[in-house]
């Protein structure tokens, strides 16, 4: 990186940054209080109130959003006159799944390889940081020159939409002329990337019953009618041959024009086994960024450990569908739903309920302020162009935010890039890119500012 004063600033920092982190991603903040209390949350959203309230925001506030959880919202003031930035990122994070699995714990911050090791490093308590990070440097420097309004949620990950509701209802609060998401990340370490597309999602529970209760396989089993027999079957047939999704009168044919995935970088990114095949049609990118893609997420059906010789009566599975730009949500709901009820075999009874949905997101790459983000990136990353890449996850309130403020520019940037493995057993931060990007940021604040 080449020396100037914003990036000799946030060089001096990263210390501090990491004892922040490490603060921070000890907070078991997921946003599931079935599984985990309440107060990790809470403490969570109070660390960031006071790390707001120490750089001298101003109305800093715990929100509570209409999906039992809190967003902590703060006003930073600039010049008179001056643009108004809204800077996003979300303080909840995954569920570490086995912590068993992972090489240290899940909830302290470890570096191990030139990485910081955590759930939540990259996702997105890291973009926390980040965001802190770029208003220092600045502050640092001469001063930040915009008005700033910081926002972080808490159950993004949940998809409850808590936070898009809220906005709704208080539609002033986040008025910007342009707002940074910081929960996105680059094409791979070292190539900044601003994120220009997001596939929306539903995600549907489907339940189907056969019989008024379990039977003896050995009895009955052959005529009887077997529930999770038929959704597997149901289940299957989202699938064709090679994988791709299908879903009854859904598109599956888009393609992605943009940069590249190389195949066999993906298979490293993705850490697919040897000899095992990618699923779908078209290129890499095609398959992630522009067009659906279904996952089931779980089954409700006996263990293999304990499990009786018996023909299960009911059975169920959870289901998301990614669906590109340019495809209503709420239509490839409509569409999925039928396509489960009409699927399914036997005459089973077969129920499908909605439990979230998010719309795709696609952002306007000719605004000026693309090109203040493009300028700071060249100087936070010397000898590379900021790339476009698309994204396959959802960020719904992204739309939420297009909506209520047509005019404002919407730039998503992040640290969430393939080694991370966000959402993953050990998930972790490049601390390379925390400061890059932060540079990235605070130059782009000033570039935009001048603009």
């Amino acid at each position: 990186m080449s020396s100037n004063p914003v990036a000799e600033t946030v060089s001096s920092l990263m210390p501090r940054a990491k004892e922040e982190l490490t603060a921070l991603v000890a907070f078991k903040s997921v946003a599931d209080f079935d599984q985990f209390p309440r107060s990790e949350s809470v403490g969570a959203a109070n660390w960031i109130a006071s790390a707001l309230r120490a750089e001298g925001f101003q109305d800093v506030d715990l929100l509570d959003t209409p999906d039992g959880t809190q967003s902590v919202y703060g006003y930073l003031p600039g010049p008179k006159g001056a643009k108004t930035v809204l800077l996003y990122a979300h303080y909840d994070v995954q569920p570490p799944l086995d912590e068993a699995a992972w090489a240290t714990p899940p909830f302290e911050l470890t570096e191990r390889d030139g990485r910081w090791y955590g759930r939540g490093a990259a996702d997105c308590k890291g973009g926390v940081l980040m965001h802190l990070l770029a208003l220092r440097a600045l502050k640092a420097d001469g001063g930040v020159p915009v008005h700033v309004k910081f926002i972080a949620e808490g159950s993004e990950e949940q998809g409850t939409g808590g936070l898009e509701r809220y906005a709704e209802q208080h539609p002033e609060l986040l008025a910007a002329d342009t707002i940074v998401i910081g929960d996105a990340g680059n094409f791979r370490v070292g190539l900044p990337t601003v994120t220009s597309t997001l596939r929306g999602m539903t995600l549907v529970r489907v339940k189907v019953d056969t019989l008024e209760g379990n039977l003896h396989s050995g009895q009955f089993g052959g005529a009887a009618p077997d529930a999770l027999a038929a959704l597997i079957r149901v289940l299957d047939s989202l699938r064709a041959e090679d994988g791709s999704t299908t879903v009854d009168g859904l598109a599956s044919d888009s393609a992605w024009e943009g940069l590249a995935y190389d195949e066999e970088q993906f298979r490293r990114d993705a850490r697919v086994l040897d000899g095992v095949e990618l699923i779908g049609s078209g290129s890499v990118a095609d398959r992630i960024w522009a067009r659906p893609a279904v996952t089931v997420l779980g089954i409700d059906c006996p263990p293999v450990v304990g499990a009786t010789p018996s023909v299960q009566a009911s059975a169920r599975a959870l289901v998301s569908l990614r669906v590109p730009p340019g495809v209503d949500a709420g239509e490839a709901t409509k569409l999925l739903q039928a396509h489960l009820e009409s699927r399914t075999p036997w005459g089973a009874r077969v129920a499908v309920e909605q439990i979230g949905q998010g719309q795709a997101f696609r952002a306007d790459t000719t605004s000026p302020a693309y090109q203040a983000m493009a300028d700071a990136m060249a100087v936070a990353y010397p000898g590379e162009e900021m790339q476009y890449a698309g994204q396959g996850g959802s960020i719904p309130l992204c739309n939420t935010l297009a909506a209520l403020y047509p005019r404002a520019e919407i730039l998503l940037i992040g640290l969430s890039e393939p080694e991370a493995q966000i959402h993953a057993v050990n998930e972790s931060v490049s601390p390379e890119e925390l400061e890059r990007l932060s540079v990235a940021e605070a130059l782009f604040l000033r570039n935009y500012a001048a603009g």
